[in-house]
């Protein structure tokens, strides 16, 4: 079944973060509830996976026309390269793509998100993610961050990851580093990191990061898949080895969440570089971040109320 018995607010009082149903053992709740992440071994298939490397790899190759997205490419690669998965990091925004869409609908994966937006779902923000071999210029490092720090919706706490590995993810090629517990901490002032050498667009991270908070390394098997609150402090190291480490993800919210105006908040600065880019990108004059948002999400499962 898709869809568990869920109440949209949490009864016993005990569990904040996740909703009562069957889905979720009592000690997996607590687990999420402390730690704010839960990672669930062989989510999804071998066979969905390699379906969607193999887009993936379409994609790069431009054999596929891919409206909205945003392909996001190592420049100084595509001489040497050309178009191949040699240049391509990330792709970000697929709702277009009906076969990597699909990792959006998926039965299992909604089964799990269902334990913490609640029946009525939406898709909100997808990634395909081509962790590129980076041991010298640190270009594809991404600094610890919040991923509320994008989102102009609310209430936190019924928005999940879900983070989906395609192939192993270790320290090695890059895996994903959390700080258990930051969930409950309020979100953080982000900005672009004091780096040298080139910094990604948007890859914000932590103005003030706590070096002494520890860090958990996930270490993941392919089809492994972590979901983890909007508010959990995490990033993700280099890639030291030649290959790539892929995974797939999207954030998911119920459409019971609503729009904030993130005018005078930490989240300002951030609106007006987003903004920019897509008036840039579209050439048009008249657009707001929650238009940007609203191009973006699609419902999976349930009704649309507000998003």
């Amino acid at each position: 079944p898709t869809s568990a018995q869920v109440s949209a607010v949490p009864q016993s009082g005990r569990f904040c973060y996740t909703l009562d149903n069957d889905v979720l053992t009592t000690e997996q709740r607590q687990f999420y509830e402390d730690n704010g992440y839960l990672l669930i071994k062989k989510l999804v298939s071998d066979e969905d996976i390699e379906r969607f490397r193999e887009e993936f790899m379409r994609i790069c190759k431009k054999e596929v026309n891919l409206p909205g997205a945003m392909i996001m490419k190592d420049e100084s690669l595509r001489s040497q390269y050309g178009q191949s998965e040699k240049v391509v990091n990330k792709v970000q925004d697929f709702q277009e793509d009906k076969e990597l869409f699909r990792y959006c609908t998926l039965p299992e994966v909604l089964r799990y998100v269902e334990c913490f937006t609640g029946p009525n779902i939406m898709a909100m923000h997808t990634m395909l993610i081509n962790k590129l071999p980076d041991s010298d210029k640190q270009t594809f490092l991404h600094p610890m961050h919040q991923d509320l720090h994008y989102f102009p919706f609310r209430p936190a706490s019924r928005i999940v990851c879900s983070w989906t590995a395609m192939e192993r993810a270790d320290q090695e090629n890059g895996c994903l580093v959390v700080q258990p517990g930051t969930h409950k901490e309020p979100l953080k002032p982000h900005g672009y990191p004091q780096w040298e050498g080139k910094v990604n667009k948007l890859f914000h991270g932590l103005l003030d990061e706590d070096e002494k908070s520890p860090r958990v390394h996930l270490v993941m098997e392919k089809g492994d898949t972590v979901f983890f609150h909007p508010l959990l402090i995490h990033g993700s190291g280099i890639n030291k080895t030649s290959g790539f480490r892929k995974s797939i993800s999207c954030h998911f919210a119920s459409s019971e969440c609503y729009y904030i105006d993130v005018k005078n908040t930490t989240q300002e600065h951030l609106e007006k570089e987003l903004v920019e880019m897509v008036q840039k990108k579209y050439n048009t004059t008249s657009v707001e971040l929650r238009d940007i948002w609203n191009f973006r999400a699609r419902l999976v499962q349930g009704q649309r109320i507000n998003l």
